[in-house]
């Protein structure tokens, strides 16, 4: 074998063994996987990315800022409803937000991605409104409390 065939095939060999992992923002980043009602409960699944992988919050963290609202939560839906053609956020109604837990991964690579879903039930609308279209706005917040961007599920007509 040629020196320069050995160089060339110990070169391929290197560069094959480093794989280059993905990277993202420091912000979350989150899309819309799907949204869907079965009865009087919902079902919001969405995916997100991380680059420096600090989604959640653990049962410690009650510590300012994670002591009051906003930050005591980590993901918010906004429910809107169409009113004579404008989408509105009904002020009687209480905020949907939720605390995600910790899934920051080990390792070196702290790079996150993947899929949470949210369960809603019961599904929460409105009782008795004359409105019979409704959405959500979605956001996430890291624990270093960088916001995603929003996302909105398509409009619903209630039942």
């Amino acid at each position: 074998m040629s020196a320069k065939v050995a160089a060339g095939l110990a070169l391929i060999l290197v560069a094959a063994g480093c794989q280059r992992t993905e990277e993202f923002p420091v912000e979350p980043r989150i899309e819309l996987k799907s949204f869907t009602t079965h009865g009087d409960s919902a079902s919001l699944v969405i995916t997100f990315t991380d680059g420096d992988g600090d989604i959640g919050l653990g049962q410690g963290d009650t510590l300012p800022p994670f002591d009051v609202a906003p930050w005591f939560y980590n993901l918010f839906l906004d429910y809107e409803e169409k009113q004579n053609g404008v989408w509105v956020r009904p002020a009687l109604l209480l905020p949907l937000y939720y605390r995600v837990p910790v899934i920051t991964p080990s390792g070196q690579d702290k790079t996150l991605e993947g899929e949470m879903a949210v369960a809603l039930t019961p599904w929460p609308t409105i009782p008795n409104t004359p409105f019979d279209t409704v959405r959500y706005v979605v956001k996430l917040v890291d624990r270093a409390l960088h916001e995603s961007n929003t996302i909105t599920t398509g409009p619903v007509v209630l039942p």
